[in-house]
Order: structure tokens, then C-alpha cells, then sequence
């Protein structure tokens, strides 16, 4: 008996998948892009249907050509990462900025990794940190830590006259407070290396520093990440 209701709730299951597939698939046939993105999806992880990159990397398109923003950041990163399509730098870029100027805070962010890393686009410092911002100031925990990084190595950020250096192995001096102010928000979502970070970088610097930090830190956090200057 047992053996027959686990049979039978096999069965519903998977006419239940079939049925959420058809009724997806039937939406996307008609354009809606919402449904494509989906349909994408689930040809992207294999939930439904037979995993295929190229399936999903149709739907995908099919979204991101109406300008839908999820889909043109799911379809960037079919491109980098080389998965349904040739690997692909620059037209990564292309859709990730589609999708970040769009205001998405994952595609903000790995617009300023591209530039930050000078894959798809020429290396830009300033550009890194402009997108990591914007993604950082939506509370993207990942964002934030590497908002800090570029804070910490003084790279695409104004260096103050008066600092107490933490030095990167290129010898850029940086900001202390701005890079802990950054570490510490992330801390506080469950980023492990931002909390191994602050504790690396507090020896480094003055207690005024840190009182500072904790401070702007608190009131960036109660903003919503908004208030962090």
C-alpha cells in the first residue's frame, strides 16, 4: 500500500511539472518575457525538462530583447562564462550593462568585477568602483566587500592627505575608515571574508579611526546603505 501511494504521488508530481511547463512554455510562445526568463531557467538548471544550455540561452534572449533586465544578466552570464554560446567577454559586458543600468544590483556588480578585472572592457578603477556603488548602496552584501577592497588598496577611490596607510602589495595607500565602513555592513549579512577583513584591518588603525567607522557603519546600515558617506 505504501509502495502504491508513493507511486501515486510520483505520478501527480510529475503531471504537475508537465502541466507548469506547458502553461510556461504556452506564455512564452506568446511573448511574455517573464515566462521566457523562467523557461530559461529551468533549461538552465534542469528543473522540468532535460538540462540544456542552448535552450536556455535561447529564452533567455528571447527576454533580454525586450529589455527585460533579469534575463539580459542571466544572458551575460551564459556569455563569460562560455555555457550555450562561445565564451564571450565583451558581449557579457554588453548585457550585464543592459541589465545594470536597468538598476539590477547582480549585474551592477559584475559590471564593475569586468571592469575592475579588464575582461570585456579596458581596466577602469573608477568604473569598478562607480558600479560596485550603485550595487553596494542596494545592499549587495558581495558589492560591499569589494567596495571595501578598492577602499583598502586606494584604487579607483580619492586618497585622503591624511591617513594612517594600510598598503597593497602595489604600495597604493588607502582609506581605513571607508573600507571598514564597507566590510562592516557586509559583516553584518554573513560575509565571512568582510568580518576577516576588519580583523586584519583594525590593528592598522587609530582608535579615533575606528570609533569613526563604527560610527558611519551604524548609519549606513540604519539608511539602508544610503547615508555611507
Amino acid at each position: 500500500m505504501r509502495l502504491i501511494l508513493i507511486l501515486t504521488a510520483l505520478l501527480i508530481f510529475q503531471s504537475a511539472a508537465a502541466t507548469e511547463f506547458d502553461e510556461m512554455k504556452a506564455l512564452a510562445d506568446q511573448g511574455d518575457a517573464d515566462a521566457q526568463v523562467n523557461l530559461g531557467v529551468m533549461y538552465d538548471v534542469g528543473d522540468g525538462v532535460p538540462m540544456s544550455d542552448a535552450e536556455a540561452v535561447k529564452w533567455y534572449r528571447k527576454a533580454a530583447d525586450q529589455g527585460y533586465a533579469r534575463a539580459q544578466f542571466k544572458l551575460g552570464v551564459m556569455y563569460a562564462v562560455g555555457e550555450g554560446v562561445p565564451e564571450n567577454d565583451a558581449e557579457a559586458v554588453k548585457w550585464y550593462r543592459k541589465a545594470a543600468e536597468q538598476g539590477l544590483a547582480e549585474s551592477q556588480y559584475l559590471l564593475g568585477f569586468m571592469y575592475r578585472k579588464g575582461e570585456g572592457v579596458p581596466e577602469n578603477d573608477a568604473e569598478a568602483v562607480k558600479w560596485y556603488r550603485k550595487a553596494a548602496e542596494q545592499g549587495l552584501a558581495e558589492s560591499q566587500f569589494e567596495l571595501g577592497v578598492m577602499y583598502a588598496v586606494g584604487e579607483g577611490v580619492p586618497v585622503p592627505e591624511f591617513i594612517i596607510p594600510w598598503f597593497s602589495e602595489e604600495g597604493a595607500p588607502n582609506n581605513n575608515t571607508r573600507a571598514y565602513v564597507w566590510w562592516s555592513v557586509a559583516k553584518t549579512q554573513g560575509h565571512a571574508q568582510a568580518a576577516t577583513n576588519i580583523d586584519k584591518l583594525k590593528p592598522k588603525m587609530t582608535p579615533q579611526q575606528i570609533a569613526d567607522g563604527q560610527a558611519l557603519a551604524t548609519k549606513c546600515y540604519e539608511s539602508n546603505y544610503k547615508d555611507c558617506n
